[in-house]
């Protein structure tokens, strides 16, 4: 960009020769070089004027430093990707691994035997999950009134025991449930016991541990004052709840009654005992404990 084109004529203004003159004009001050500016006319040699004129070259001086200094800069990046290609050209190419690999040998050595059905979990609770339910003890009767079809609770049953089933339907949906599998009994006149094993696909929520959780809040919940609680040995957080104060459901007689809640893997485990008179901590801890032995 060429700077200032008009500085040169700027000294002194242009006169007529055809013009008579009836006195010499006063010769017109010098002007600095780098006062005027290049847009200003050549004729206006106003004081006004100077520090406009000097302002703006100063403006135009700062701009081409600007522009000299980005030129320079990408000249430098230029010349230092040239450089870089020039010393890579000189080196040899890096040789690439083939994209075919030879085959790996099979081993010749025996694969490991599989764990025997009591060792592997896995397949106890892939297979048919009554089989882990406590057996009915010796004298015990079967109730025929028990909730579901030979020993399973499909969902709609299982949920049908809940205040708002439709709610619990579609939380349980949610929750992956895979099934279920119950076991109910009665001893001496009036105790019955009910277990329920319920399984869940659990492939992104630990549900097993959620209901079982949900199990344990509820079993104190509104009822602390006359409610014991203490911890199953050996499951973590699962616990036995014994309530001292008979409640009446249905308008049936008044029963006493205690529970249990753990889990285990992908199972949750539900114990319920129910008496005319009141449960001890050993019966519903023995019944608890054994049950999750065969978990």
């Amino acid at each position: 960009m060429e700077e200032e084109p008009a500085r040169p004529a700027a000294p002194a203004a242009p006169t007529t020769p055809e013009a008579p003159q009836p006195a010499a004009d006063p010769e017109p001050p010098p002007v600095d070089e780098a006062a005027p500016d290049a847009g200003a006319a050549p004729d206006a040699p106003d004081a006004g004027a100077a520090p406009d004129a000097a302002a703006g070259g100063s403006r135009r001086r700062g701009r081409t430093t600007l522009l000299i200094a980005a030129a320079a800069a990408v000249l430098g990046l230029v010349a230092g990707t040239c450089t870089g290609v020039l010393v890579q050209a000189d080196r040899e190419p890096t040789k690439l691994p083939p994209l075919s690999q030879a085959a790996l040998a099979p081993s010749t050595g025996k694969a490991p035997k599989p764990l025997p059905a009591d060792q592997d979990r896995r397949v106890r609770t892939d297979g048919d999950l009554r089989e882990l339910l406590l057996k009915k003890p010796r004298g015990a009767r079967e109730i025929e009134w028990l909730d579901g079809v030979d020993g399973w609770m499909d969902l709609a049953t299982y949920v049908g025991n809940f205040g708002n089933p439709s709610e619990q339907f579609s939380e349980y949906v949610h929750d992956d449930f895979r099934r279920a599998a119950v076991t109910r009994w009665r001893t001496g006149a009036t105790r019955t016991v009910e277990i329920r094993l319920i399984q869940f696909h659990q492939e992104e929520v630990l549900s097993a541990l959620e209901g079982s959780d949900t199990g344990r809040h509820w079993a104190g919940w509104g009822r602390e004052d006359d409610t014991d609680r203490w911890p199953v040995p050996g499951t973590g957080d699962g616990e036995v709840f014994v309530h001292n104060r008979p409640e009446s459901v249905d308008g049936s007689p008044p029963l006493y009654s205690a529970e249990a809640h753990a889990w285990r893997g992908d199972i949750e485990m539900e114990i319920w005992v129910a008496d005319t008179e009141r449960i001890g901590k050993d019966q519903i801890m023995d019944l608890a404990r054994r049950q999750m032995e065969r978990l």
